[in-house]
């Protein structure tokens, strides 16, 4: 009995897998195709497969180049990923191991930022970037993704850090250790899954950022979700170019996930999982 249930799960998990791959299938399979290719309907399995639409979509039919905006990208999402590390790090420590006075009051309040709708901030963050002079400025979605990332972060890594022996960090702190010390030493390295685990989203929540990017943002500081939508016209034929683009764009995004896998599991799963 046994045996058929776990044959059952492994069997449930890899449709599951199959599902959610699915997608990604059939969006790097559409952008091999021609757009003539690419927009039949029901679709042509069979259909010839060119590098057309990732040469559109890297310039060599003389369109814009999506350099730029990738590394734009790049930037906000690492330097707000960082940032957001440096300021919740310490925040949850005082929320979960040495904890300030109600610090489930501190939690709820950073969980209530997010309850707000992005929407309903764009025009007073639009007009204080425009008075402050800081409009199509990378380093202004960097203060914006830090800011928006950071509740999310400390909610986390507060409930990684909870998981952490106290006694070990009280004989840190017997032989001398500093607060500094003790947390790039001893809290650190043990709530190494869980800062993987909330700097990957916090990553990809960064990269994804449309919104802000879209309207704060013009030619300099433009990122690669905003410049991925410049694919889509109301005229003529763009879907393999898109599927192309969207499969370049999301690799950064899938590669981080491939790399931080087993340091994801155990950072969601509070370590459960060795």
């Amino acid at each position: 009995m046994n045996v058929v249930r776990r044959n059952s799960m492994g069997l449930m998990a890899w449709l599951a897998g199959i599902v959610f791959f699915l997608p990604i299938a059939w969006m790097a399979l559409t952008s091999l195709h021609s757009e003539a290719d690419a927009a039949t309907n029901p679709p042509s399995f069979a259909a010839s497969l060119t590098l057309d639409g990732y040469r559109e979509f890297f310039g060599a039919g003389g369109g814009a180049s999506p350099w730029p905006a990738l590394i734009n990208s790049t930037v906000a999402s690492l330097a707000s990923t960082l940032l957001v590390l440096l300021l919740a790090f310490p925040a949850a420590y005082a929320l979960s191991i040495n904890r300030v006075r109600k610090w489930t009051d501190v939690l709820f309040f950073f969980l209530s930022t997010k309850m707000l709708p992005v929407v309903a901030g764009l025009l007073p963050i639009y007009l204080f970037a425009k008075n402050a002079g800081m409009l199509d400025n990378i380093w202004l979605l960097v203060i914006l993704y830090t800011s928006m990332n950071l509740p999310i972060a400390v909610w986390m890594m507060q409930s990684f850090l909870a998981e952490i022996p106290v006694a070990v960090i009280e004989a840190a702190k017997v032989d001398g250790a500093r607060l500094p010390t003790v947390l790039a030493r001893v809290v650190a390295p043990i709530a190494l899954p869980g800062i993987a685990a909330t700097s990957l989203i916090c990553f990809i929540f960064s990269w994804n950022e449309l919104l802000f990017a879209r309207v704060l943002t013009g030619v300099v500081a433009e990122t690669a979700p905003v410049f991925l939508t410049g694919f889509i016209t109301s005229q003529g034929l763009f879907l393999a170019k898109v599927c192309a683009a969207s499969l370049v764009i999301s690799l950064p995004v899938l590669a981080a996930g491939f790399a931080a896998q087993d340091k994801l599991v155990q950072g969601l799963s509070l370590g459960a999982v060795k």
